[in-house]
C-alpha cells in the first residue's frame, strides 16, 4: 500500500507542477517580476558589492599607508 501510495505522490507532484505554473499568470497575487528583471537585479547586485569590496580594499590600502608613515 505504501508503494501505490509513493507512486500517487509522484503523480500528485506532477500536480504541483501544474500549480508552480500559477505564479506566471495574472490571477495569482504578489510581486509580479519577469525572469529577466530578477537577473539583471541579481546582477546588479553582485556587482554592486563587487565594488563596495574593492573600494574598501583601496579606501584600507591608502588609510594603512598613511597612518603607518
Amino acid at each position: 500500500m505504501r508503494r501505490r501510495r509513493l507512486g500517487a505522490s509522484s503523480s500528485g507532484g506532477g500536480g504541483n507542477a501544474s500549480n508552480m505554473l500559477r505564479f506566471y499568470t495574472d490571477d495569482s497575487p504578489g510581486l509580479k517580476i519577469s525572469p529577466t528583471v530578477v537577473l539583471v537585479m541579481s546582477l546588479c547586485f553582485i556587482g554592486f558589492v563587487t565594488t563596495l569590496h574593492v573600494l574598501g580594499k583601496f579606501y584600507r590600502y591608502r588609510s594603512g599607508s598613511g597612518s603607518g608613515a
